[in-house]
């Protein structure tokens, strides 16, 4: 409370009062006090309570943005999504954005026989570039992740045609398996004028997953970086081998000079964002000697405890260089569904497949249209992903984890973190845990994970994202840990419930909007091996309006058709108060259907 003077009396302000009630009582009682002559009518329809009503409104006003703002400023009692995004940046962590889905699909064509009719002509086996173009039944567009080698020993052949006379194959079908990834190919032409230190682009288009590359007019490309200090990448160079069916690539380390970070938000903008460097430094922006960058002694007869980051090898304090009096070509890819995860067998539609032929010039041009134009594509599983952004405490506690990681894996939270921050290309997880197995030699870790299926349920992670994440987590891992990536299990349960409504209440709108209620809180998911919380269920279904009392509330298990074969026994695993149920270390619970296993009764 501060003290101040008027006419020679002491006045004390209240800095408590901050909403309107106390902000009003504080006016009167000081007009009362200080203005007993001049002020009287305080009759609620006075002119002068007209102005004790405005100024405590400003008041209020004002003291709420206050505490809003202040409360936005930090991370553990901010609200608004992109403002956790946005502090989430500043401790390091990425917002993936637009979710998108990862998989396998088989390819086909048909491939002239040689002269000898033993064996497809190996000259018309081409290759099919990366980011060639599909769609499924429904409209998903799909991109190849990969250049897809028909050549390889490992594909598949078989006797497609032959000669209804002699009976010798004309064609043979060549089946080819590849990565794909939800998305759809656009691309911005962006004229840039006079150079600008820190240049800000923002994308025209909306649901953007990544940016693929950003090229100038005079071919130069950029390249994204996780910030703008980083200029050093790795590239996948094409692999010349003996071993090349194996690895089809070698992970080179380059140095980037040009290069840009991308921020994206959850209202779908997407901005690039480059350094203040200019063309003219590029001369003096030289590799750095490791030797001169870790021994840094300016002058002293002593050495700390230096350190070397294999991320920045250039001698430039600039952050990289941004583009002037150019035209910026940007190619990114984008999801146009709200729902990326596809059932198996629905990606059937070539839109744009690229091929490559070697010695194109000396081929039959009709026996190249005639493979490119057979080309046929499906998917024998689903290729699923995360389809939903996560919630804003899932988001924070993402944030907290990848800052407490600091680019390596050594606790639980680490690997978990590291897992969420996968890039969406790779495949996506929804739910992840990882287990000491104590019973192994070595202390092996179990890492159990679960994908999201077409309509939003859990289901089991595809092969190639569970090797993509053990790929993924091999950059961060402790070197000692070993890692067994499985399939976490999946208890489906319904909700049973009894209620009791104020007699002055429709009974029918009472409990509907009870279900409705339970609907929508239920669709948070526990993490893998978190309990069930029923005391929690007691507490939506009561604050709900026109509720007297919750009388029973029963959790079963659901099983058979649609649901998990998991045998679980609920009640034997049931607290002794019954206020939650405990679940092994690898199973997660799920309201799979809540429009069917959500049931009330209400008297």
């Amino acid at each position: 409370m501060a003290i101040t003077k008027k006419d020679s009396k002491l006045i004390p302000i209240k800095y408590t009062s901050r909403e309107f009630d106390s902000i009003k009582n504080d006016l009167v009682e000081y007009a009362k006090r200080y203005y007993p002559d001049n002020f009287r009518d305080f009759n609620e329809s006075s002119f002068g309570a007209l102005f004790l009503d405005t100024v405590a409104y400003i008041g209020d006003i004002l003291s709420f943005y206050l505490d809003f703002q202040a409360n936005e400023s930090f991370l553990t009692t901010a609200l608004e999504y992109d403002n956790i995004i946005k502090l989430g940046r500043q401790m390091g962590y990425k917002f993936r954005g637009n979710p998108s889905s990862y998989g396998l699909a088989s390819f086909f064509i048909l491939v002239p026989a040689a002269p000898s009719g033993l064996g497809p002509d190996t000259r018309y086996l081409p290759i099919m570039k990366k980011n060639s173009q599909f769609k499924t039944q429904g409209g998903v567009g799909f991109l190849l992740n990969e250049d897809l080698n028909f050549k390889y020993a490992d594909n598949e052949i078989i006797v497609a045609q032959v000669n209804d006379t002699t009976g010798v194959p004309t064609s043979y079908a060549v089946k080819a398996v590849g990565e794909v990834v939800s998305g759809e190919l656009s691309q911005d032409i962006v004229n840039v004028n006079d150079f600008q230190k820190f240049l800000r682009i923002e994308l025209s288009a909306e649901d953007i997953v990544e940016v693929l590359t950003v090229t100038d007019s005079e071919g130069h490309e950029y390249y994204e970086v996780d910030n703008l200090s980083q200029n050093v990448i790795y590239k996948p160079v094409v692999n010349r081998n003996s071993d090349t069916d194996r690895a089809t690539a070698l992970l080179r380390p380059f140095v980037v000079p040009r290069r840009f970070v991308a921020e994206q938000d959850r209202r779908k903008r997407v901005f690039l964002q480059f350094g203040f460097g200019s063309e003219t430094s590029l001369s003096t922006d030289a590799v750095a000697d490791p030797r001169n960058v870790v021994l840094d002694i300016n002058g002293r007869d002593y050495v700390t405890d230096p350190s070397f980051d294999p991320s920045k090898l250039m001698g430039t304090d600039k952050f990289g260089i941004a583009p002037s009096n150019t035209r910026l070509t940007i190619l990114y890819r984008t999801n146009t569904k709200g729902n990326v995860n596809v059932a198996a067998s629905r990606l059937t539609q070539p839109t744009k497949p690229v091929f490559e032929f070697a010695n194109l010039s000396t081929l039959s041009s009709a026996n190249v249209r005639f493979v490119v134009n057979s080309i046929e594509v499906t998917n024998d599983d689903p290729i699923i992903g995360d389809v939903s952004y996560p919630s804003t405490e899932e988001l924070k506690r993402r944030i907290f984890d990848h800052y407490a990681a600091q680019n390596r894996a050594v606790t639980k939270n680490d690997y978990v973190s590291s897992i969420y921050s996968m890039p969406p290309r790779f495949g996506s997880i929804k739910r992840a845990t990882i287990i000491r197995d104590d019973d192994s030699f070595k202390r092996n870790l179990n890492l159990y994970v679960l994908a999201e299926n077409t309509d939003g349920t859990l289901t089991e992670a595809s092969t190639s994202i569970k090797r993509n994440v053990k790929i993924w987590l091999n950059k961060n891992r402790m070197i000692s840990d070993t890692i067994d990536i499985i399939d976490g299990r999946i208890l489906n349960i319904s909700i049973d419930f009894s209620l009791v409504a104020d007699l002055e209440t429709s009974k029918f709108d009472v409990l509907a909007t009870a279900i409705s209620t339970l609907r929508d809180k239920m669709k948070v998911l526990p993490d893998i091996g978190e309990m069930f919380s029923i005391s929690n269920i007691y507490k939506i279904l009561n604050d709900v309006e026109g509720v007297v009392d919750v009388q029973d509330v029963r959790i079963k298990q659901k099983t058979g058709t649609n649901y998990s074969r998991l045998e679980y026994d609920i009640r034997e695993n049931m607290s002794p108060d019954g206020r939650y149920f405990i679940v092994p270390q690898d199973v997660i619970v799920e309201l799979k259907f809540p429009l069917n296993d959500i049931q009330g009764v209400i008297t």
